[in-house]
């Protein structure tokens, strides 16, 4: 690990290890493996010369296969992809040999009929993104909502002076605020949950030339349908030899979507920090700086935002070239397919290290209360639209004058302007009520 070129391979491979089952070598490898041997299967159930004699246990044998596909059955494809300077080649002649040891030589044939290597390539594909979301992604997302929704609940009630272009501003509720973010990503969650997963499967040229010349009494279009319907995913049609990947870009779209909410949440934790709104757990052996012995600084929160940029990078990249392929096909979108898992990994990292982050959180209610405090003059709104409700001229203005650009306003002055106003007492006593501490809202 120490020589990895990737930090994601290397410093981090404790943290993305478990993607390693949906996105390394090997696992590409062993999905193209099922996808063949689903075909074969899916072939053997229709009427064909040439397949009536396929043992019912062959689909239990070839199942077997797959589920116990062992490093060393990868390493031989490997060495077969040397000979014939093609991945998916190489598995069809490795799925052979399987065959003949099997006592299956005379179906080996119909391993790969009529098929393009991309009919494999854009069925596994899609299989392990939805396995490696479903398996990974989803439940640690749903952890980081989780925390983000306890918190917003446990701080419900905690008043917090609010900042608009960075100046104070009408109080707001810390709960709400962490409210904001999980409801972001709530919607964001919902709408990648709606995009559907693609499979394209026709052929050469994605027409199923080679499936109806050969057996034209067959609806192979209807086949092709239930067959990666079989799989769970939907089928791509028309198409060319390849996957159009729309979908895939949508569901690219909305993972940068939920990194750039994530993104505006760790900076906005990171200057709540800056802010001593919060400080945060130290560990006794941990260093802040090899300089400042007293830092303790928020490098969890930064560790994310990082890993979130260069997630949304690499996906932005695959969302806007995958689309785009010269005619029928170039290869552009083989060796960037290839990368789909490292935005996934950036993505893992940036939210463990969120939890991380959160985890030593401690909320400093006394700053909170202190910048409060400090800052009467945010309560002038709603003293000027009570004003307005009793008909007093210019209320704006008074409140403008009194408050802008001043370096102090306390209760002391909030209050002497209340009483100078000419306004009934129990409107002085309602204005006089209002505090930065109350003046919150209903969130």
């Amino acid at each position: 690990m120490l020589k990895a070129i990737s930090p994601i391979d290397g410093r981090y491979a404790s943290q993305t290890q478990a993607l390693a089952d949906y996105f390394s070598e090997y696992a590409l490898i062993r999905y193209r493996v099922f996808v063949e041997i689903e075909y074969v299967k899916a072939l053997a159930g229709l009427p064909l010369p040439g397949l009536e004699r396929f043992p019912e246990s062959a689909a239990a044998e070839l199942t077997r296969l797959v589920n116990s596909f062992p490093l060393s059955d990868a390493e031989r494809i490997k060495t077969l992809e040397k000979e014939t300077n093609h991945d998916v080649k190489a598995v069809e002649y490795f799925l052979k040999e399987r065959f003949e040891q099997l006592g299956m030589s005379e179906f080996k044939e119909f391993i790969h009929f009529g098929l393009t290597s991309q009919d494999i390539n854009n069925t596994a594909f899609p299989l392990l993104i939805k396995h490696a979301l479903h398996h990974i992604y989803l439940p640690l997302l749903e952890r980081v909502l989780g925390r983000l929704e306890d918190m917003a609940s446990q701080w419900m009630t905690v008043p917090m002076l609010a900042r608009t272009h960075g100046q104070p501003a009408s109080p707001t509720i810390l709960g709400k605020e962490w409210k904001v973010f999980s409801s972001r990503l709530r919607e964001q969650l919902r709408q990648l949950n709606d995009v559907p997963f693609h499979a394209k499967f026709g052929g050469a040229t994605g027409n199923l030339n080679a499936h109806y010349v050969s057996y034209p009494g067959q609806d192979w279009h209807a086949f092709a349908e239930n067959f990666i319907e079989s799989l769970d995913l939907k089928r791509s049609y028309p198409t060319t030899q390849i996957e159009h990947y729309d979908n895939l870009a949508a569901l690219f779209h909305v993972l940068m979507r939920i990194n750039t909410i994530l993104i505006d949440f760790c900076r906005d934790v990171w200057t709540y920090i800056s802010m001593e709104y919060f400080r945060q757990k130290t560990v006794a052996k941990e260093v802040g700086s090899s300089a400042m012995p007293h830092k303790v600084n928020p490098i969890d929160f930064e560790n994310a935002e990082g890993n979130l940029g260069l997630a949304n990078a690499l996906f932005d990249h695959m969302a806007s070239k995958l689309p785009i392929s010269r005619l029928q096909r170039d290869l552009t979108d083989s060796t960037v397919m290839r990368n789909v898992g490292v935005p996934f990994g950036h993505s893992i990292l940036a939210m463990n290290s969120i939890l991380k982050g959160l985890d030593k959180l401690i909320l400093n209610e006394s700053q909170l209360h202190a910048d409060l405090d400090r800052n009467w003059m945010v309560i002038a709104e709603g003293i000027q639209n009570i004003l307005r409700r009793e008909g007093v001229e210019q209320p704006y203005e008074k409140l403008k004058s009194l408050t802008r650009g001043k370096d102090s306003i306390g209760k002391k002055e909030i209050h002497e302007f209340i009483d100078s106003l000419n306004i009934t007492a129990a409107v002085k006593t309602e204005l006089k009520a209002i505090t930065p501490f109350n003046y919150t809202g209903k969130p």
